[in-house]
């Protein structure tokens, strides 16, 4: 059957030669291919391709109408995922395309060969499907002083065309879990210059299509997997007029590759946590060290922005937040707050009054630091709540005593308050305090008890038990529990941190 389309095909190159005014070629004119097998293969080739009876610029299958199938292999023995910031992978390959030519058949010929092989000369002298890589940014064929390609042709007509190919390939990234990502890359192979109708490209069944050599080793990546897939592709250029607008066949060779961790652990998340831990030492230092603590805590700050600016001039300026952002930011706010905390308590350490506190807790301690005068305010109001049967009255005038004579100094005034206490006869009582002895803060509720105790009562005042403590004991008191709450927030961190980039 092979033999009777050849002939008709050669009949209707003749035909149409003729047809068209040109000068058909006498069979005396063309070289001979009887007795092929006299010749050397150089000369038979030569014979059998010559343009009397071949045409390389028509399709094989150009006399019948038929589709030519072009069957392609791969063999992958080198892959290199370039920078992330770079958006590529290098490919080094060998491509074979396997097709049928039927007006190569010579098994009529010269019977006795085995097969033609040759190299780029050959490749100019049939025809050879036109293939290129949709998304490669550069390729070219390896090889030293001839290129590295290589044509068979068997007795029958089957063509396989093997080119040693370097390609570096553009590879869309997701870096939104960078560097914990998983990263999908392409090799894409489409038909130029014929449509899908005349054209199709397919795989090679029966055989893996794509074969990965055993010595293929990746440095920052891991193959995880990888599959190929044949389509057809619409073509969107048909504003510039090309040839054979239309439908495209096309295959794609897909691998899916995880990056190593290992690296980022040991160079940026191991050495980022040691210098979050090294801006805790500022809780073991006494407040008002300014010098030391100032030093330690911006020296971490500096220290942790140069080690992640070394990581993220390797990626590229994307509009999402990445995962190691998320870790850059979650540290850089640790570092921080330490400074802000040295600040806080060394401003405590620095004030001069004594707090006074109706309990040591957290709510107390940070509410009579934070709002001062506003706790001093209340303590007031809840001294005077606490006793409702407790009526203070001042004199319209102070008693101004002599400077001279006044132990307690100038501008001491005396007030004269009234007590009124349950009784049964409900006589009234008066003492002579100051004004001092009753603000809170300087002993005025320790000397109420004790004026108390002094009017013979053994009973302890039941409205109220407070305190005082002076600010460096609070600086102290703060210092002391953030030696405790910056871990324990840091591990609670950590714990999201790690359970979002592993398991979402």
């Amino acid at each position: 059957m092979k033999l009777r389309t050849f002939i008709a095909y050669q009949t209707f190159l003749i035909v149409f030669n003729y047809a068209y005014g040109q000068k058909s070629t006498p069979a005396s004119d063309c070289p001979s291919i009887n007795e092929g097998d006299n010749f050397t293969q150089s000369e038979f080739l030569s014979r059998l391709a010559d343009e009397c009876r071949y045409d390389r610029l028509l399709l094989p299958t150009y006399a019948t109408g038929e589709t030519v199938y072009v069957h392609a292999s791969a063999y992958v023995y080198f892959i290199q995922p370039a920078e992330a910031h770079d958006l590529n992978f290098k490919l080094h390959f060998l491509l074979q395309l396997r097709w049928t030519d039927l007006r190569l058949a010579y098994h009529l010929y010269s019977p006795k060969r085995v097969t033609i092989i040759g190299e780029d000369d050959l490749r100019r002298r049939i025809w050879v499907p036109h293939l290129y890589m949709s998304n490669e940014q550069s390729s070219s064929l390896m090889g030293t002083d001839s290129k590295d390609v290589l044509i068979s042709i068997s007795p029958s007509g089957e063509v396989v065309f093997s080119r040693r190919m370097q390609a570096v390939l553009y590879c869309w990234m997701n870096l939104q879990k960078f560097p914990f990502d998983d990263q999908t890359c392409s090799m894409n192979l489409e038909s130029w210059k014929y449509n899908a109708s005349i054209l199709r490209l397919m795989w090679e069944k029966g055989i893996p299509p794509v074969h990965l050599s055993p010595e293929l080793h990746l440095t920052e990546y891991s193959l995880i997997d990888f599959w190929t897939n044949e389509s057809v592709v619409r073509g969107d250029i048909s504003s510039m007029r090309l040839i054979g607008v239309g439908n495209y066949s096309a295959l794609k060779f897909t691998f899916k590759l995880g990056r190593e961790v290992g690296y980022y652990l040991m160079d940026y998340f191991i050495p980022s946590m040691m210098i979050v831990a090294m801006s805790w030492v500022t809780f073991w230092l006494q407040a008002d060290a300014s010098a030391p603590r100032i030093t330690l805590g911006t020296s971490t700050m500096l220290s942790f922005i140069t080690l992640a600016s070394s990581q993220a001039k390797t990626l590229p300026k994307v509009s999402y937040i990445k995962a190691s952002e998320i870790w850059f930011l979650g540290c850089i706010g640790f570092i921080f707050s330490a400074l802000v905390e040295f600040a806080f308590v060394n401003t405590i350490w620095r004030r001069k009054k004594v707090v006074s506190l109706k309990k040591v807790n957290s709510k107390y301690i940070l509410k009579s630091t934070l709002t001062p005068r506003l706790a001093r305010k209340e303590l007031q109001k809840e001294l005077q709540e606490s006793s409702p049967q407790l009526s203070k009255s001042r004199s319209c005038s102070s008693l101004n005593q002599d400077t001279s004579t006044d132990p307690a100094g100038p501008g001491y005034n005396n007030y004269l308050t009234v007590h009124s206490f349950p009784s049964a006869l409900n006589l009234p009582t008066i003492t002579t305090q100051s004004y001092d002895d009753l603000m809170p803060g300087q002993g005025g509720p320790n000397r109420q008890q004790n004026g108390a105790d002094s009017d013979g009562s053994d009973e302890p005042p039941k409205h109220h038990t407070w305190t005082t403590m002076t600010p460096q004991e609070i600086a102290t008191w703060i210092d002391k529990r953030s030696r405790i709450m910056f871990p324990i927030l840091f591990v609670f961190f950590n714990i999201i941190y790690w359970t979002f980039v592993y398991c979402l």
